[in-house]
Order: structure tokens, then C-alpha cells, then sequence
């Protein structure tokens, strides 16, 4: 039997619910209505303008063959980018952690240049490389960061910044090994390019991607519990440590895909979280699987700006979102 208080909280509780979750359907059919429309418009804009309905035999070639697939390619990136950036930042309870930041795609850009070097014929050592530099810098980075105090904003970003420019370094130094026009090809891939997109490397980061989707969300409720804290997370029963090697090791993963495939694209994985908190909270339930759309949206519209802005020529897309990115990051770091 309830007092009439606790009927009432359960009632008002039982509403908020309810009122949430509408919110949240609205919020994912208009990302879903955004996304159909920036998909259309990819398609129609470019160097050559396409009407999608009225397709010669050259422009259903420049469609099919290297505009979709480019298009695909970015919304894969867009959406591992984003994943693993709000999978991140609760895990490490810290608003600024995101895979550029963190040193991560400097790990798998470090990865995938040395199978450009080492294994050039081999297509798959790249992302398998590229995995392998991820995870070792999220591990160097999380370690260095740590102490037993715990972890603070402060020395996870000097962890990560000192990480990304000792890798910085060793990717310059590695270039010295390239020839000229090798040189060309690899610094533009560095900044972020999708132009080299390729039907096996959007099934690699679509495969990727998905892995990481189907992870972060099935690790979603321990997340919110670990953002109030492991101690407490561990008290609600919470197996801390395997939560961890999982968020890591998908972070590293969809990363790995997405480096490999298109280089650096930085910022992604802090916009697109923090923009889906304001907008729904902060249940990683509903952030993690919108960031995956908001972040294959994001990339997309840049990827589109990039090669329309200066058409024919291009720019790199990584350029672009930072030029969005880091405006947001001086302000985030203004409020603390």
C-alpha cells in the first residue's frame, strides 16, 4: 500500500517518462529526416552538378562509383567518430575527452603509416595497423593521466596533448621516407580526405562501426553509472574493469576504421556528444546511438563543403571540422 505522496512521485516520475521519451522520438526523427536530406544533397552537389533523376551514362558513373561510396564512407567516419568520442567521455567522466584530443588518431594515423611504409600492397594491414595504434596510445594516455588521486581535466588533456605531438613527430619523421608524390598523397590523407574511398573500406569501417554502435549502447547503462563515479558504478554492481577494456577497445576499433580509411578528422568526437546532451540529457541510451547519427551528418556536410567550397578543387575535410571544432573547444575550456 502507498501514502498518497508516493502515489503522486510515481505519478509525476511515470510522466516524465513518458514526456522523455516522446522527446526522444521526435529528436531521432529529425536526425533521421536531416540525414535523408544531407544524403540527397551530397549526392546533387559536387564539382559537377547531378540531378539524381535525370542521370546520363558519365554522371551515373560519377554517382555510383565515386560519389556514393565517398558519401557511405563519411557517414561511417562520422558515426565511429561520434561513438567513440561519447563513449569516452563517460567512461573517463571527462567532457573534453575525444579520440583527436586523446592522442587516439594520432595512434592509428602513426599505424596506418607504417603499414603505407612496411606493407604498402596489403590493404588490410592498414586498418589492422591502424588498431593497433589506437589502442596503444588510449592505453599510454589513460595511464599516464591516472594517479592516485584519481584523474582530473587537467592532466588528461596534458597526457593527451603530449601523446598526440610525440606521435606528431614520429609521423614526420617517417615521411622523410616517402617519395614526392607519395609525400603529396599521404600529408592530404593526413588532414582528413575521403577522396580515396573505396567499397572495401566502407565495408571495413561500416563493420567497424557497427561493432562499436552494438557495444557502447549494450555498455550505455554501466557508462551512466560510471559517470557518477567507478566506486559507485562498482557499489551498483558494475564490473568496472570490464567496462573499461570494452569502451577502450571499441574506441580503438571504430578509430582504427576510421583513420585508416580518411586520416585525422579531429573535433568530431566533441561536438556531436555534447551538442546530443543538450539536446536529451545525459543517458548514454539515447546519446551514444544519436551521436552515431548527428556524427554521420556532421562529416558528411563538411565532406560536401570540402569539395564544393573551391570546386574543382578540394579541401581537406579534417580542415573543415576543425575549423568548427575549435572555436567550441576554446569555449569549453573558457567555462571549465
Amino acid at each position: 500500500m502507498f501514502t498518497p505522496g508516493e502515489v503522486q512521485l510515481r505519478t509525476e516520475s511515470g510522466k516524465r517518462k513518458v514526456e522523455n521519451g516522446k522527446r526522444a522520438i521526435k529528436l531521432g526523427l529529425v536526425l533521421v529526416g536531416i540525414l535523408t536530406i544531407v544524403l540527397i544533397a551530397a549526392a546533387n552537389l559536387g564539382a559537377e552538378r547531378l540531378s539524381i533523376f535525370d542521370l546520363n551514362e558519365q554522371q551515373r558513373s560519377i554517382l555510383f562509383d565515386i560519389r556514393i561510396p565517398r558519401i557511405l564512407l563519411g557517414a561511417c567516419v562520422g558515426a565511429s567518430l561520434a561513438v567513440a568520442g561519447a563513449g569516452l567521455q563517460s567512461l573517463l567522466r571527462n567532457p573534453l575527452a575525444e579520440p583527436y584530443l586523446l592522442g587516439v588518431s594520432n595512434g592509428a594515423a602513426l599505424g596506418t603509416m607504417l603499414a603505407f611504409v612496411l606493407f604498402e600492397n596489403l590493404e588490410f594491414a592498414r586498418p589492422v595497423m591502424a588498431f593497433a595504434g589506437a589502442a596503444l596510445a588510449s592505453v599510454a594516455v589513460y595511464q599516464m593521466a591516472r594517479s592516485r588521486a584519481g584523474m582530473n581535466v587537467e592532466r588528461l588533456v596534458l597526457s593527451g596533448v603530449i601523446v598526440t605531438t610525440f606521435l606528431s613527430s614520429v609521423i614526420v619523421m617517417l615521411t622523410t621516407l616517402l617519395d614526392a608524390a607519395k609525400l603529396r598523397s599521404f600529408t592530404f590523407w593526413l588532414l582528413g580526405d575521403l577522396s580515396q574511398a573505396t567499397l572495401n573500406g566502407v565495408y571495413i569501417s561500416f563493420a567497424a562501426m557497427l561493432i562499436g554502435v552494438l557495444v557502447m549502447t549494450s555498455q550505455s547503462r554501466a557508462l551512466n553509472l560510471m559517470m557518477i563515479g567507478e566506486r559507485d558504478a562498482f557499489d551498483f554492481g558494475v564490473e568496472v574493469g570490464r567496462v573499461r577494456l570494452l569502451v577502450f577497445g571499441a574506441a580503438s576499433l571504430v578509430v582504427g576504421a576510421a583513420v585508416a580509411a580518411s586520416g585525422s578528422v579531429g573535433y568530431v568526437g566533441l561536438i556531436v556528444p555534447h551538442l546530443l546532451r543538450m539536446a536529451v540529457g545525459s543517458d548514454n541510451r539515447l546519446v551514444v546511438p544519436f551521436s552515431a547519427i548527428a556524427g554521420a551528418i556532421f562529416v558528411i556536410a563538411a565532406d560536401t563543403v570540402a569539395r564544393t567550397a573551391i570546386a574543382p578543387r578540394e579541401l581537406p575535410v579534417g580542415a573543415v571540422t576543425a575549423l568548427i571544432g575549435a572555436p567550441l573547444f576554446i569555449y569549453l575550456l573558457r567555462r571549465n
